[in-house]
């Protein structure tokens, strides 16, 4: 992939990677530094039915009647959603396209825009540490200070390094059978998408294991030419 683009068109990324690989951590991270504006299909699909937008009022319905919001409302509103001002300078899309039809749609409709996936970010990750990563966490009750076993312990068991507090809470999620079984099904339904923006040469794959500052420096390596 040689990063160029149409000249004044805003560019596209898509950030994949499981539970835990730190997608949110690192979006944060280009909206910050190159000024792009990440967009998960869930916030779209929130605000959208905040705004009463036709298609917003179209997935309240489906939403309340328990059904799953189909794809073309999903790209109906993620379309509404590129055309806004603050979208000029690219966006980071997280969770959406999930499988291949949706990234042969959502192809579909950048081209009316003159736009494409300028870079799919893969986060890889080894499964066995991630089961190390995500089972050790735990967080402060009291004010909301992250820890970890492993990588950040308490410097007294049990006691808040920041407020004093001993009211530790894991989530009841965080454990090994629960994360093996997330990796697996993230896994299966991520590796067609895999294939797919590899076959388009824009496929970007990032060791998510290492220092997260790493890993950043790595993803700015990908994005600020496409940027440029």
């Amino acid at each position: 992939m040689d990063g160029t683009r149409t000249p004044h068109v805003a560019p596209v990324l898509i950030l994949l990677g499981p539970p835990g690989a730190g997608k949110g951590t690192q979006a944060r991270m280009l909206e910050e530094k190159f000024g792009l504006v990440q967009l998960s299909t869930g916030d779209l699909l929130r605000a959208a039915v905040a705004r009463g937008t036709p298609a917003g009022k179209e997935a309240k319905a489906v939403m309340e009647a328990g059904g799953l919001v189909s794809d073309e409302i999903v790209l109906t509103i993620l379309n509404d959603r590129l055309k806004a001002p603050d979208c000029a300078r690219g966006v980071v899309l997280d969770g959406f396209p999930r499988t291949t039809g949706q990234a042969e749609a959502l192809d579909d409709l950048l081209a009316k825009a003159g736009q494409r996936i300028n870079a799919a970010i893969s986060l890889e990750v080894d499964d066995a540490k991630m089961v190390i990563r995500i089972t050790g966490r735990f967080t402060c009750g009291g004010c909301g200070e992250g820890y970890h076993d492993t990588f950040k312990p308490t410097k007294t068991d049990g006691i808040c390094d920041a407020c004093g507090s001993q009211d530790m809470k894991r989530r009841a999620d965080d454990n090994a059978s629960t994360v093996m079984s997330r990796l697996d099904a993230y896994h299966e339904q991520t590796e067609p998408l895999i294939r797919y923006y590899d076959s388009k040469g824009a496929l970007e794959r990032i060791n998510a294991m290492g220092e997260i500052d790493t890993i950043r420096r790595e993803i700015a390596r990908v994005v600020a030419p496409i940027t440029a």
